[in-house]
């Protein structure tokens, strides 16, 4: 018995779940129905709170794996929750792609989601409002056409936050520690936090990704794909975003 608690109680949707609980936050979900049953998943989302992951996974009732920050992975302690959590941190520039890439592609073909926030950090280094949304980078289409998995699914999914409670932490210059390199850490502005206290997922239909898709994979149509794509995905969670606020 004391085994099996201990393996649950590690489990990161059990986490998500006793966080959002011990906050009291409330979530309400539309599209139950679009999430995939049998297929590896992609989620794409907005991102404005470090809530966002435990509100995804307790959403879509899913342990997730996030690609998270390569300085999330460097901080004592949190360190060993990223690793507990799942989380996929992104290593140095470099060779930063290659290694996430592998990685992802090794969970996907079994069968495990796969979460990303194509705004990447600057939301999260600024303030920003409930209903704005940021340029989506394009790693994640790049992921969805070259990773070697077939039936891959990619979820758009819209969080948008009913009532929240905006503080900050610490100097965002602080973060400098971790990651030097990271031009996003030189400002001179303090972390903003976002807790939630009531928040609206809605989950958007389900992009299969197609076999045609991978084998133009090259040259300038591969571009044409992944531009589509990352412009597709943003629109539907923008309208999810404005529907729910």
């Amino acid at each position: 018995m004391l085994v099996d608690f201990l393996n649950y109680s590690t489990n990161p949707l059990f986490i998500s779940q006793h966080l959002l609980s011990t906050l009291g936050t409330e979530i309400s979900v539309s599209g139950k129905d679009r999430i995939p049953a049998n297929s590896a998943v992609l989620v794409v989302s907005n991102h404005r709170s470090f809530m966002d992951v435990a509100v995804l996974m307790a959403a879509l009732k899913l342990p997730i794996h996030f690609a998270c920050h390569h300085y999330m992975g460097q901080v004592p302690l949190f360190g060993d929750l990223v690793t507990q959590m799942g989380f996929l941190p992104l290593d140095e520039p470099k060779q930063r792609y290659n290694t996430f890439f592998n990685r992802a592609s090794l969970l996907l073909q079994h069968r495990q989601a796969i979460g990303i926030f194509p705004e990447g950090t600057m939301p999260m280094v600024q303030e920003t409002a409930p209903n704005s949304i940021g340029k989506f980078q394009r790693g994640f289409a790049h992921l969805a056409l070259r990773a070697p998995v077939e039936n891959l699914i990619i979820l758009p999914v819209a969080i948008a936050a009913r009532q929240e409670l905006n503080t900050s932490l610490f100097p965002v210059r602080w973060l400098q520690l971790f990651d030097p390199n990271e031009p996003l850490f030189d400002r001179p502005n303090w972390h903003p936090l976002v807790l939630y206290h009531q928040v609206q997922v809605s989950i958007g239909e389900p992009i299969a990704v197609a076999s045609a898709q991978k084998q133009d994979y090259h040259g300038r149509q591969a571009l044409n794909w992944v531009n589509d794509l990352t412009a597709h995905c943003q629109q539907e969670i923008q309208s999810l975003l404005k529907q729910a606020l």
